[in-house]
């Protein structure tokens, strides 16, 4: 079984940009596909980028140019490269792994605040 840990939220400010990781325990992380998401005050959680395992990627229109999501099997961590932040990114972020027709493992979740 798969454990996800998220790290590298924090407070940023509007335009600036963030690294998000998500750490994975498990030896076959690679199979994985693997999600972020995020949830904003008020709102319901929504995926923002994934990637396959063969490492083709998926973003909404809505934070399409603006996040990039990657991932490095050797360390068992997949990334959320998020720039010119708006205000309204501001949400917990989680990473999630996909297994058996759903994402199935999720973390605990990293707070993104961004100020004007």
């Amino acid at each position: 079984q798969v454990r996800l840990v998220e790290s590298g939220g924090g407070l940023v400010q509007a335009g600036g940009s963030l690294r998000l990781s998500c750490a994975a325990s498990g030896r076959t992380f690679s199979n994985y596909a693997m999600g972020w998401f995020r949830r904003a005050p008020g709102k319901e959680r929504g995926m923002v980028a994934s990637i396959t395992s063969e490492g083709s990627t998926y973003y909404p229109d809505s934070v399409k140019g603006r996040f990039t999501i990657a991932r490095d099997n050797a360390k068992n961590t997949v990334y959320l490269q998020i720039n010119s932040l708006k205000r309204e990114d501001t949400a917990v972020y989680y990473c999630a792994a996909w297994q058996a027709a759903s994402y199935k493992v999720w973390g605990q979740g990293t707070q993104v605040t961004v100020s004007s």
